[in-house]
């Protein structure tokens, strides 16, 4: 297909589909000045290479691409290259809306067929990535031509055909950077970097699916390696970390113990109690005056 730009509001062929703000492919057989700059958006782009070899910089970073890499850029990062020159080659993109939860992941909208906690989960893996760049994974360039032949075609059941490929692609996307991030790291060193994630985000009601998610691991093996490694079940693994965190925020007489409670991921200040003092022998308030008592 030749290259083309559908953008919503402005293409009749996105007129059923208000999340999706840009599909196109771009063929460029020259080098071209100024008509790369750099910009950011709300939404989230996935960009797949198809022909010739790109140096973009993405954020603060620069990532070279190849035929068969992606990108995924996030809300509000910026993507460009350096003094904004379009180089030789060919890629296609969309450009998808989402919600911004106040957690600061991400959330399919109403479009999605994904669960509420596959789709949290999907924006929480997301939007905590620190690798935007995909190497050999020229299956996101298959979705999205999937879904441009559909909009183009618009044979019966399209509508629901783009959108369930668009859940495909969100899914791929999220199976494929828990794999690159942790292919070829032993177990200790991935869990190191799971806690981090964790301790980013403690408000966030963590399920099990979610954790071993982040590590690219089922839920049965996740257990296993969790319980091997630290001895603790996953959520009681992450109960300690979030006492530990509370322990911290404690040691701050300014931090109310209920805002405490709430931020590193309690129901409710009694439910914090109640924990804090099993696990510590010391209700959190009391914690706390010994604390400052012994300064």
């Amino acid at each position: 297909m030749n290259q083309f730009v559908l953008q919503h509001g402005r293409s009749a062929e996105l007129r059923l589909f208000p999340h999706i703000m840009e599909v196109g492919i771009k063929k460029n057989g020259s080098i071209q000045l100024n008509t790369f700059l750099s910009t950011a958006t709300e939404g989230l782009r996935m960009y797949c290479i198809l022909e010739g070899r790109f140096e973009w910089r993405i954020g603060n970073q620069t990532y070279e691409l190849l035929p068969g890499d992606s990108a995924l850029i996030l809300p509000d990062v910026s993507l460009g290259s350096e003094n904004s020159v379009l180089d030789i080659g060919a890629f296609s993109w969309i450009h998808i809306a989402v919600q911004k939860q106040d957690s600061g992941g991400l959330q399919p909208g109403n479009w999605s067929g994904l669960a509420d906690t596959e789709g949290a989960a999907i924006g929480n893996i997301l939007s905590m990535s620190n690798r935007p760049v995909l190497t050999r994974f020229a299956d996101a360039g298959k979705i999205i031509k999937c879904i441009y032949t559909e909009l183009f075609g618009q044979e019966i059941g399209y509508q629901a055909r783009v959108n369930h490929q668009l859940d495909e692609l969100l899914i791929q996307v999220t199976r494929q950077m828990t794999r690159q991030h942790h292919s070829g790291r032993d177990f200790p060193k991935t869990f190191l970097h799971l806690e981090e994630i964790l301790r980013r985000n403690l408000a966030h009601q963590w399920t099990v699916e979610e954790m071993a998610a982040l590590v690219g691991l089922g839920t049965t093996l996740f257990n296993e390696r969790v319980k091997s490694y630290s001895g603790f079940s996953p959520i009681n693994y992450l109960i300690n970390i979030r006492i530990s965190e509370a322990i911290k925020l404690l040691k701050q007489p300014e931090i109310s113990v209920t805002d405490i409670a709430l931020d590193t991921g309690f129901y409710s200040s009694q439910h914090f109690s109640t924990t804090f003092r099993k696990l510590t022998g010391y209700k959190p308030s009391e914690f706390r005056k010994n604390h400052l008592r012994n300064q």
